[in-house]
């Protein structure tokens, strides 16, 4: 049985995989017990899924753990803690921007890659960035004020 080392919010973990074709999200998941990321689609098309590999937002279901061997993948429990939540987490909460929450940690990994590439992105270049990742229960003008909110906590 061949073994993978990851390196999963900061810390390499190793894993024993039956099949190097297996996506990040079920490692991620059924072996690293790391929940935020959802399965979805299971096609790369509604983002439930993401997760940043070396900083870039991805499609974690269509990820093979192959592909992601001695990469940093972190996920939204590699951003903060309840205690102390990353800038974009600490938005989401204070702008209520989660309704059933499926979609919340796309759109949260989302934006931390946004906001990495571009500190004070406009309200049409948040809404391009995050119109991959979909939400059927219509959170997305609490979405955007929680981005806002995030790059101007980040420039205080």
């Amino acid at each position: 049985m061949p073994s993978i080392t990851l390196i999963v919010n900061g810390a390499s973990k190793s894993l024993e995989a039956w099949d190097p074709d297996m996506p990040l999200l079920y490692a991620l998941r059924n072996d690293l017990g790391l929940h935020a990321a959802k399965f979805g689609c299971g096609l790369a098309q509604c983002g439930a899924c993401t997760v940043l590999l070396d900083d870039m937002p991805v499609r974690s279901c269509s990820i093979r753990i192959a592909d992601a061997a001695g990469r940093r993948v972190v996920t939204a429990e590699g951003l903060g803690s309840p205690e102390k939540p990353h800038a974009v987490q600490a938005a989401f909460i204070a702008e209520q921007a989660a309704q059933c929450g499926y979609c919340t940690n796309g759109m949260v990994m989302t934006a931390v890659a946004l906001l990495r590439a571009v500190p004070r992105p406009s309200r049409d270049e948040a809404k391009q960035a995050l119109a991959g990742n979909l939400c059927r229960c219509g959170s997305h003008e609490r979405v955007l004020r929680a981005v806002q909110r995030a790059a101007d906590s980040e420039r205080a």
